[in-house]
């Protein structure tokens, strides 16, 4: 931090008419554990203040808030042969971020302890957990409803908003983020100065201005990020494509790792992977063209959709895109938030609510609730088997299928087209029969007993029903 906003840090601080729940005012008690406790106290409060930080100023009176500097010099502290940070740290549960500051003002030393809002759950030091009422540091138990309060909030933490790099000047902001990209997808004219361009990023919320220093949201970089490994805590977010030999995973191809915003990069990635995908050569009158196996609109979409409905919080992992010689398979990390058989009828619900706001906004997927219905509606019209959607603790995963003929389908590919069939039918307001089943497995009119008992395996199955004896079906939600 600079001088300058070091000094308007200090005189915001000092200016409070008392101390708050979230600054503590010290000249040179540097006891270290009076510091630690402090350190879970102003961060749990500061939680419940909705402030992004708390502050711990050596140097200042606590009773008239005149600047008399203080002798107590952090960094020469030590606990054993233990530097005071630390030390401090090791004894914090979670591990939050603080940072030690020295400056002076009027040639009087100040130290501030910058102390970041609790985000996972309430801080405790040495095992114990601190809060302030008013002035006064007590102990959380002491206070349950101040502990319930916690908990709500950091339920409730959303990524989008989250910071994932501070204090940094609107040079390297712009420096950082692809905002060409960002103007161009949202069809707005780009300013001719370059506080039109921070404003405006600023108002979408991609940037927040603290001071004179800007900090960049994670909906900022996960979306416009020149480059994701320049955030640490983005760079194993980045999108993977994986080409295998094969039907199985024994032997890679070719592995394609997408490190620029999602934003930026979308158009190139679908298209990649559209490129990848096998095709079929039609001979016509005149030309040959090629004929994708796998409609364009669908790999599109699932990308859009693991894109938009991934845990950020599951480290370690990101989206992957698999490519097989008889599948390709779209994973995303986080467990689905609705029953996967309720996919294609059912509004979806988003962990990243502004984060597909904006995807939509710059139409790289559907509106909210018709992505998947139309990805069933394209493989229904390519006659492709009906896809697979899993989930597990910690993982989302939709499979398609290349062709298979009707004899190639295992009983579960045969029930699961049914069942989406019917699905799909009944959100356009109409309804299953022999015959529209049967045009959608391509089956000849005189092999309809075939199809009846297809229904009656998916009746017994209790994914459909029929709707009021009149040979006519729906899924099972529906009846």
């Amino acid at each position: 931090m600079d001088k300058k906003t070091f000094e308007i840090l200090i005189d915001g601080l000092i200016t409070l008419p008392q101390e708050s729940e979230w600054v503590e005012l010290k000249v040179n008690n540097s006891n270290p554990q009076i510091i630690g406790e402090y350190i879970s106290a102003l961060s749990n409060s500061a939680c419940l203040e909705n402030r992004e930080y708390a502050y711990i100023i050596f140097g200042i009176e606590d009773k008239t808030h005149k600047i008399v500097g203080t002798s107590f010099k952090p960094r020469k502290e030590k606990i054993g042969n233990q530097e005071l940070e630390n030390w401090l740290i090791t004894q914090l549960d979670p591990q939050i971020d603080f940072k030690i500051i020295e400056q002076s003002i009027n040639n009087k030393n100040i130290v501030v302890f910058q102390i970041e809002a609790t985000q996972n759950k309430p801080v405790a030091f040495k095992g114990v957990e601190y809060i302030r009422v008013g002035s006064y540091k007590k102990k959380l138990k002491e206070h349950p409803e101040k502990e319930r309060k916690i908990w709500q909030k950091v339920k409730f933490a959303c990524f989008e908003t989250e910071y994932t790099l501070k204090n940094i000047s609107s040079d390297k902001v712009l420096k950082l983020l692809d905002y060409p990209s960002f103007f161009k997808l949202l069809q707005i004219p780009l300013p001719e100065r370059k506080e039109g361009i921070i404003y405006k990023l600023e108002e979408e919320k991609l940037i927040v201005r603290k001071h004179n220093t800007f900090n960049i949201t994670n909906l900022g970089a996960i979306l416009f990020a020149n480059n994701l490994n320049d955030f640490d805590t983005l760079r194993r977010k980045s999108i993977r494509v994986i080409i295998y030999k094969g039907k199985n995973r024994l032997k890679t191809i070719k592995e394609y790792k997408n490190s620029v915003g999602y934003a930026v990069s979308f158009e190139q990635l679908v298209e990649y992977v559209n490129d990848k995908l096998p095709s079929n050569e039609e001979i016509g009158n005149v030309f040959r063209k090629e004929i994708r196996i796998y409609p364009e609109l669908a790999v599109r979409e699932l990308i859009a959709n693991a894109i938009i409905h991934q845990d950020f919080n599951i480290s370690g992992t990101g989206t992957m895109i698999e490519i097989f010689d008889n599948r390709i398979e779209f994973t995303n990390p986080g467990k689905p938030l609705i029953d996967t058989k309720r996919f294609i009828d059912h509004s979806p619900v988003s962990r990243n609510e502004i984060l597909a706001g904006l995807m939509r906004r710059m139409n790289f997927c559907e509106e909210r609730g018709s992505g998947i219905d139309k990805v069933i509606h394209e493989i229904e019209l390519y006659q492709l088997p009906a896809p697979e959607f899993l989930s597990g603790d910690n993982f989302t995963r939709v499979i398609l299928y290349s062709p298979k003929s009707l004899r190639q389908m295992s009983k579960p590919d045969k029930i699961r087209a049914c069942y989406q069939h019917a699905c799909l039918k009944y959100v356009s307001g109409e309804y299953m029969t022999n015959q529209s089943f049967r045009e959608r497995l391509n089956i000849k009119k005189k092999n309809y007993p075939i199809v009846s008992r297809l229904i009656r395996e998916a009746i017994v199955k209790g994914v459909i029903v029929e709707y009021e004896k009149s040979k006519m079906y729906v899924p099972y939600w529906a009846k």
